[in-house]
């Protein structure tokens, strides 16, 4: 079922944030304790505001009201991914080179299932992270398939 409250939240937001010049980032459908949240997250270059989501909401909700996925009571928010935005699509890789990001992976490589560094580049569905293991750098390359989840990582120098 979250799956097509997804999916049709997806068809129904995507002709919105064309208009405002937006972009979908990612939406969730999940129940936390007694309550259902349908949360939509929103960005553009240099980052949206709280006006801008409010738009995308009061547009949304009235589609929504008008289609109605959701049966039952549910909490409708919109809001910007935040600075540790998650990466989803091979887009927000591209994107992002230069940036430091956490990847999380479905099976170990190397050793590991998680990894911080430097993304260096995304060519041919493969992200290459720079990484630091104790006072060494090393490449190591992470093909998309193998990613569970990633997003982009704050750093305190």
């Amino acid at each position: 079922m979250s799956n097509n409250v997804t999916e049709k939240t997806e068809e129904l937001v995507l002709p919105i944030l064309e208009r405002l010049d937006l972009e979908l980032v990612d939406i969730e459908f999940e129940k936390e304790g007694k309550n259902w949240f349908l949360r939509v997250f929103v960005d553009k270059t240099g980052g949206v505001d709280i006006e801008e989501c409010g738009q995308v909401s009061e547009q949304l909700s009235e589609k929504l009201d008008a289609e109605d996925p959701v049966t039952f009571p549910y909490f409708l928010e919109v809001s910007s991914p935040g600075v540790e935005r998650p990466l989803k699509k091979k887009k927000d890789f591209e994107n992002n080179i230069g940036n430091n990001v956490y990847v999380k992976l479905y099976e170990p490589l190397h050793d590991s299932k998680e990894f911080e560094g430097v993304l260096k580049s995304y060519e041919d569905e493969v992200a290459v992270l720079e990484i630091k293991i104790k006072t060494r750098k090393k490449e190591i390359e992470i093909p998309f398939d193998k990613i569970a989840k990633a997003r982009l990582a704050v750093t305190f120098n």
